[in-house]
């Protein structure tokens, strides 16, 4: 199976929590023992940094090196991921695992041309499948739709999302409800994650965002693992909430030869009753067999839908559905049916009016969960379609509700962990108005030392949050267009095999009728011994050597770089300006040359393929030696990181 379902691990099956059944007794095991144990508990975040220590040799193991990725992978580090599985695919008797987890990590980092043409190599070697057929018409699709987006506008829920994971609001009278990792250091931690068990939140609405957030006091947030996420019914008085099953009644798994339990998911249903809930038992629980979960009301209340990988389905987690007796009670759970569910992954149900809108993983999309919507009720619907982009993305998107829905415009919540977020999963809020107004941006790529046009090259239009707007290709007299939003500002980034980008800046207009900007896009050669460049930006901190967050985001372009192109050796030298002494300088820049070096080496790449050096005030690029007066501009333009390519 293509697909490693990472929601499906950390939102929905195991949201359920693994224990070891029994292990041997041993003093002090090794850091490979302890590293393995990790791995098969699913206890990913401390497996990861203990087999980083491993791999930090000449000749590491393959296993080490593909654990580490899919560690990251299942962490939603889509970037770590990426770099460690790059590594490992490169490797001799990597498993053909490996290179399906190498190409979803692409796809989840929007790279969707290296992902179709990796998918493509395994299917020479192994023969293609319809799963194989699926991914790579996804990533066609996803191409397709980023050069194209639809005009929604999304925005981040930054004062109730945190650097953890919020997610599946649900509007509310007063606001909303939505499910999130606690930041109390006080709480239970997840051994999978290494973060807080999700409990229940509210937030008001202060107009259109969503604002104090607040732990709900109330007994379902007292169960001992995950808690949500929540469906609530029109009168707000009946909660169907999903959480961890935490008694014994557990499901029995083997793998490497040790046996686990694993706490599956189970529905409660909670009744208001004054100042308290009252808990209900829904019918179809087993969780010593299965996870069942998400649940969903209809408009009329009188059917439910839900998630689970209970018998009976077209694979993985479908989406199921009871209807409610005359006498109160839920009827026998039914299959939604095959235009719904797929052999993937299906989550998140959510009613308005006569559609439904779901997560899956099981058809052609951008990666990850997308959201899709079907017309229809119960097992009979119609018309499923793709929400695109930018309501989908290349990350796990999923949880999208509709508050409100008109001839001039719609709106509502979606959760996911796209890189322009806070941290894990957010909440998003989106909104949709027919554009009066075109604004288009036409440009072209360029070799920055050459001046010749490039085609093929990725072109991404970033908005002022960080996130992509839209993602596209130079064509081959390399240029390339882009819709712009009135009064929006946007950065211009370019990314091609064997060069480096500067930043392209796009400040905000407000025409008057539409309009064609122009703005283009330069790039750096990496392509043969000696090509030298400047690390733009690279700043440290006054007398210290550390990596701060924004020279971080710097070295990893050099980092996708070195990664890209695995017989590329550097050398990484970092140079002062000419106060302070010499000797102090050249001990300074060579600190910071060795800090830099470690960062790319802690991003996946071999030590030996990168050099540090040093040059302190030895090298200076223009007249400001000792005793010489400069401006600050003068000073500022020796106090640089450069990068010289010594094999390619």
């Amino acid at each position: 199976m293509m697909k490693i379902v990472i929601r499906y691990i950390t939102l929905f099956l195991s949201i359920s929590v693994i224990h070891t059944c029994a292990l041997m007794a041993q003093e002090q095991p090794s850091v490979r023992q302890r590293a393995d144990g990790y791995f098969l508990r699913m206890e990913y975040a401390k497996a990861a940094p203990l087999y980083e220590k491993l791999v930090d040799t000449k000749k590491p193991r393959v296993v080490d090196v593909e654990r580490i990725g899919m560690s990251y992978l299942y962490l939603n580090a889509y970037d770590l991921a990426e770099n460690w599985l790059a590594r490992a695919a490169s490797m001799e008797g990597h498993s053909k695992e490996t290179e399906l987890s190498y190409a979803e990590a692409l796809k989840h980092n929007g790279k969707y041309a290296e992902a179709k043409s990796v998918l493509k190599g395994h299917a020479e070697s192994y023969g293609i499948s319809d799963v194989l057929t699926r991914e790579i018409a996804g990533c066609d699709s996803a191409v397709v739709w980023m050069a194209s987006p639809l005009p929604y506008d999304l925005r981040n829920e930054r004062e109730i999302n945190t650097d953890l994971s919020e997610f599946g609001a649900v509007p509310t009278s007063n606001g909303a409800i939505y499910t999130a990792e606690p930041k109390i250091t006080s709480v239970a931690k997840s051994g999978m994650t290494g973060q807080p068990y999700l409990k229940v939140f509210s937030a008001s609405r202060d107009n259109a965002s969503l604002t104090l957030p607040n732990i709900m006091p109330y007994s379902y947030n007292d169960a001992a693992y995950h808690v949500g996420p929540v469906a609530v019914n029109k009168n707000e008085d009946m909660l169907f909430v999903t959480r961890t099953y935490p008694g014994d009644a557990v499901q029995r798994i083997k793998q490497d030869g040790k046996r686990f339990l694993k706490h599956n998911l189970e529905l409660k249903i909670y009744k208001n009753r004054g100042n308290s809930w009252e808990e209900e038992e829904f019918p179809y629980n087993d969780t010593e067999a299965y996870s069942l979960g998400h649940a969903a009301l209809s408009d009329d209340e009188q059917v439910l839908y839900f998630a689970s990988n209970m018998p009976g389905g077209y694979g993985g987690t479908d989406i199921w559905y009871v209807e409610l007796q005359n006498d109160g009670a839920w009827g026998t759970p039914q299959n939604a049916g095959s235009l719904i569910n797929s052999a993937g992954d299906e989550l998140f149900p959510a009613i308005y009016g006569s559609k439904m809108y779901y997560a899956s993983d099981g058809f052609p999309g951008m990666g990850g969960l997308d959201v899709y919507v079907v017309e229809g009720e119960k097992s009979n619907f119609r018309n499923r379609r793709n929400l695109r982009y930018p309501l989908n993305s290349a990350a796990d998107d999923f949880a999208y509700v509709v508050m409100a829905d008109d001839d001039d415009a719609f709106y509502g919540y979606l959760s996911s962990n796209r890189k322009d977020g806070m941290g894990g999963d957010d909440i998003y809020s989106f909104y949709f108005e027919k554009p009066k107004i075109n604004l288009t941006l036409k440009g072209f790529v360029y070799d920055k030392a050459t001046n010749l046009t490039l085609s093929d090259t990725r072109v991404s239009l970033i908005g002022e949050d960080g996130s992509v707007v839209s993602r596209t290709s130079s064509n081959a007299d390399g240029s390339f267009n882009f819709e712009l939003g009135v009064g929006k500002a946007y950065t211009l980034t370019g990314e091609k095999n064997g060069y480096m980008g500067d930043p392209t800046v796009i400040a905000a207009t407000r025409p008057n009728a539409d309009t064609i900007i122009r703005a283009d896009v330069y790039l750096s050669a990496m392509k043969q011994r000696g090509d030298k460049f400047v690390l733009e930006n690279l700043y440290y901190d006054f007398d210290k050597s550390h990596i701060r967050p924004d020279a971080a985001l710097i070295l990893d372009k050099l980092v996708s770089a070195m990664r890209d192109n695995p017989t590329m050796k550097v050398e990484l030298s970092s140079h002062t300006d000419s106060r302070g002494s010499d000797k102090y300088n050249m001990l300074l820049s060579d600190k910071r040359a060795k800090s830099a070096v470690d960062y790319v080496v802690s991003r996946g790449i071999e030590r030996s393929r990168i050099m540090a050096k040093g040059y302190g005030e030895s090298r200076l690029i223009n007249k400001c030696s000792n005793g010489v007066k400069c401006t600050p501009a003068e000073h500022q333009a020796n106090r640089r990181t450069e990068v010289e390519v010594l094999e390619y």
